[in-house]
């Protein structure tokens, strides 16, 4: 656990994270430029492109949160066998999978809104629930991984491990929402 917090220790420990991190968005923003004429395409995807990885950032961040101050209480443990990490992982895939579909209808509404739909409601839905679906799967991973090299390193997981996760899920969100368009659409 970490001795001080000082404005110089958060900035030695988030510093260099966060500038790694900038060259992964860097990556995110031209994957999803070679995505731009599917986008054009239809429009309903363009909606669902930022709220996708917004939500998915944002159940991650929510476990992120957990684990951290799990780790503060020193209650924290990596077990797979402990019932509060599984609690929370359970209820973090399962957010969202509720969420991501009213999610997809949504982008579907705000397309219908704006006249420029394309696709049938029910495949923007399942595009949205099967890369919510997934990236919960995905960010529960990141967010443990990141959780657990917090707590190698001696780190405050409240500097290092939500940025992880959040820039982490915004190229996670890209590939995936990506690839479940191609598999639906």
């Amino acid at each position: 656990m970490p001795r001080t917090w000082s404005v110089r220790a958060i900035t030695r420990a988030s510093l260099p994270i966060l500038l790694a991190l900038t060259v992964v968005e860097v990556g995110s923003g031209l994957v999803l430029g070679t995505f731009e004429a599917t986008l054009l395409q239809y429009p309903s995807l363009l909606v669902l492109v930022p709220v996708t990885i917004g939500t998915a950032g944002n159940l991650g961040s929510i476990l992120a949160s957990r684990l951290s101050t799990a780790f503060h209480l020193g209650t924290l443990s990596f077990d797979p066998g402990d019932d509060d990490l599984a609690g929370n992982v359970v209820a973090t895939v399962m957010l969202a999978i509720t969420v991501f579909p009213v999610v997809g209808a949504g982008a579907w509404g705000v397309a219908a809104a704006t006249g420029s739909v394309r696709l049938p409601v029910d495949v923007v839905i399942a595009v949205a629930a099967v890369a919510g679906a997934s990236l919960a799967v995905l960010a529960v991973a990141v967010t443990l991984l990141a959780t657990y090299a917090a707590y190698r390193f001696e780190l405050d997981p409240d500097d290092v491990v939500i940025p992880v996760v959040t820039n982490t899920c915004d190229v996670l969100g890209v590939v995936v929402l990506f690839g479940a368009v191609e598999v639906l659409v």
